[in-house]
């Protein structure tokens, strides 16, 4: 997922001998899908790594929250660098530091590595994300805030069956895939300098760097509101990308790695498609919010059963159903906090949101590795469960009760 700018900019102008404003949009779709598809790549090959290197599923998640929590310190420090500086220069930073990340996943020959080149990939990815998404937002402010949405869901679904793919068919597939990912971000380094710049340079650089994290007054009790429905979500999220293919294999004695593969395209592609159709439909926040927040619970519910009863198509199922209140939940917790922040409040707002996000998406997860190692694979991913489950349903009856209240308020003539 990708920030959003905090001011709105010009409509750039188009310089000669630059992609044109509908080739620049294609470009930074293109670089910001590629980014998330790397992020998802490892996650099929982590059981091939466990083997090979005989580590725990503890170490698994700190490789996986590395990447998480350097993401999110890059967001909070460079996230409004490229206001400054430019988008260009901050994009290029970002495709060089992933190089170097792919480079270090290429050289691995331990754990050790993995944190190392994980952290590297966080950073990148974070200064990416902040960046390219800017861009898209100056390029055309609602298509821009689609392709935000839909992009790095699209990514990851991209990058776990490729990844896959290449496991079952490339002779060397913990070398391959990041060879492959190396020449296309160095591909997209190359075509940078034909991508007009969408940012005027100003002053405050190096004040942009220092971390806003403030929640308004007036959007306080809408984020404390979201905030189970939105942990729940991230929760899921860490959880499929780190842990889900081990437990395909524990649950359902599947020895195919296209199920690890195809249980993260499913929930991450339908969250696309529940963005999409939320955006298409224009459906209102509340309904966006509360279907996706049902659909969480239900596909979850479906999952759990699938683990413990051993059955992989019932897991797939779940999986495309949770992915459609994974998506359609995130969106509405967005659309209920940011309009309620003022234009100079945004960025801070967003950065309290994201704080929350990827603490979930990260901590989470690696407790959860901890009791794989302790009480086994399906036991922690039932006590795991269990706490999204609860979440969902709070977030359910906060949502209605909010509801409920603003609908009494409307009705007698008070301000909501």
């Amino acid at each position: 997922m990708s920030t959003i700018s905090s001011e709105s900019l010009a409509c750039p102008v188009i310089q000669p001998g630059k992609l044109s404003r509908r080739g620049a949009t294609a470009f930074h779709a293109f670089v910001l899908m590629s980014f998330l598809a790397a992020s998802a790549a490892p996650t099929p090959l982590y059981r091939v790594y466990q083997q090979e290197w005989g580590f725990s599923a503890t170490l698994l998640t700190v490789v996986f929250g590395a990447y998480a929590l350097a993401l999110l310190t890059a967001l909070l420090t460079a996230g409004r660098l490229s206001d400054h500086i430019g988008r260009r220069p901050v994009i290029a930073l970002a495709l060089l530091l992933q190089s170097v990340a792919m480079c270090g996943f290429l050289l691995a020959s331990g754990p050790g590595w993995l944190v190392g080149a994980r952290l590297l990939q966080g950073a990148a990815t974070g200064l990416a994300t902040a960046s390219v998404g800017a861009a898209l937002l100056d390029l055309h402010r609602e298509r821009g805030a689609l392709i935000n949405g839909i992009s790095p869901m699209i990514g990851m679904a991209a990058g776990a069956l490729g990844s896959t793919a290449l496991l079952v068919h490339a002779p060397d597939p913990l070398h391959t895939v990041y060879a492959l990912l190396l020449a296309l971000f160095l591909l997209a380094l190359a075509l940078l300098w034909r991508v007009p710049e969408t940012a005027t340079r100003r002053d405050g650089a190096w004040a942009s760097l220092r971390p806003r994290i403030t929640v308004p007054p007036q959007a306080r009790k809408a984020l404390l509101g979201v905030t189970p429905a939105n942990v729940a979500v991230w929760m899921l999220g860490g959880f499929y990308l780190s842990l889900m293919p081990s437990l395909i294999v524990s649950a359902t004695q599947a020895r195919s790695p296209w199920l690890g593969g195809f249980a993260v395209t499913a929930l991450t592609l339908s969250g696309a498609v529940a963005i999409a159709l939320v955006a298409l439909r224009r459906v209102g926040t509340f309904r966006t919010l509360l279907s996706g927040e049902i659909a969480l619970a239900s596909g979850l519910l479906l999952i759990l059963i699938a683990a413990n009863a051993g059955y992989p198509a019932l897991l797939l199922a779940g999986s495309i159903v949770a992915g459609l209140g994974f998506g359609a939940t995130f969106l509405g917790a967005v659309r209920t906090v940011l309009p309620l922040a003022e234009p100079h409040e945004r960025a801070g707002l967003m950065g309290a949101f994201y704080v929350e996000s990827y603490l979930a998406n990260s901590v989470p997860t690696m407790i959860a590795g901890y009791m794989a190692q302790r009480a086994g694979l399906l036991a922690a991913a039932d006590a795991y469960g269990a706490i999204i489950l609860a979440l969902a349903m709070a977030a359910i009856v906060l949502a209605v009760t909010r509801r409920r209240a603003c609908l009494r308020q409307a009705a007698a003539g008070q301000p909501l």
